[in-house]
């Protein structure tokens, strides 16, 4: 370990936390392949999948927790739809997470490729002026979306992601929340599931702890400076960064698994 080193971490945990609380994601959708590829393409040891997904879970917990608490104010946070995705994502990611220590390297890789390729499809699927709906008269189907965040945290807690990154075209794409609203409230439904990733990832020593620290530190500082952005630019923009970021990182994920 040296200077560079964390340095190394903490540039991966600022970029991947600032462009988390921009779109409304955990991060680990960009953090995860930067954790797994730079530090050994810079000389470093590289992390193994398990060490990744248990970093990601503890910093996605603070990521997104900072996000949050730059969004408290305003009508952006829908409260009932986070306390119905919360539940559903809550009990799925502590499957998930606990049930990872059962995957192998390349079984991580490979449900972390099928999620990302998932989001990447939905978030190109046209969506019908869902950001002309009013904040105070959006509705959804409350079983729906409990039954999708289920799944959705599942999958998430194998890979140590919050599912920030598939929150977000669930609720644009089936659920038919407006843009401001989908990023702020899925950066609330991703807290609530990192609660479970990061216990179950705690709970089995799949968590290196140096690098989580020096991740959450960039963090806490990066997250809200990305929500101050994010605020600032137009929503279709936002939607097509998150596109390209996920349908980039399902393309490298899938190259490397074959």
């Amino acid at each position: 370990m040296d200077i560079a080193w964390i340095l190394t971490i903490f540039a991966i945990g600022f970029v991947g936390s600032f462009i988390s609380g921009m779109v409304g994601i955990g991060g680990s959708i960009i953090k995860y392949p930067m954790l797994l590829y730079i530090p050994s393409l810079l000389g470093f040891t590289a992390f193994t999948a398990h060490e990744v997904s248990g970093i990601s879970a503890v910093q996605v917990f603070f990521a997104s927790l900072a996000g949050v608490w730059a969004y408290r104010k305003g009508n952006y946070l829908n409260k009932s739809l986070i306390f119905y995705m919360g539940s559903g994502i809550l009990i799925g990611s502590i499957i998930g997470s606990f049930g990872s220590s059962y995957f192998s390297e390349q079984g991580v890789n490979i449900v972390y490729g099928i999620l990302a390729l998932i989001a990447g499809i939905m978030m190109f699927i046209p969506k019908k002026q869902i950001d002309d709906i009013p904040l105070e008269q959006v509705t959804f189907n409350k079983l729906l979306a409990t039954i999708l965040s289920l799944i959705v945290g599942i999958g998430s807690g194998i890979v140590g992601a919050a599912g920030g990154f598939l929150l977000v075209p669930i609720m644009l794409v089936v659920l038919k929340i407006p843009t401001r609203m989908t990023i702020a409230t899925s950066l609330a439904v991703t807290f609530i599931s990192s609660i479970g990733s990061a216990v179950g990832k705690l709970s089995t020593g799949q968590v290196d702890y140096l690098p989580a620290i020096i991740m959450i530190v960039a963090s806490m500082i990066a997250s809200p400076l990305g929500v101050k952005v994010g605020k600032k630019m137009n929503p279709s923009t936002l939607k097509w960064i998150l596109a390209i970021l996920i349908i980039g990182t399902a393309i490298k994920v899938w190259m490397d698994i074959l």
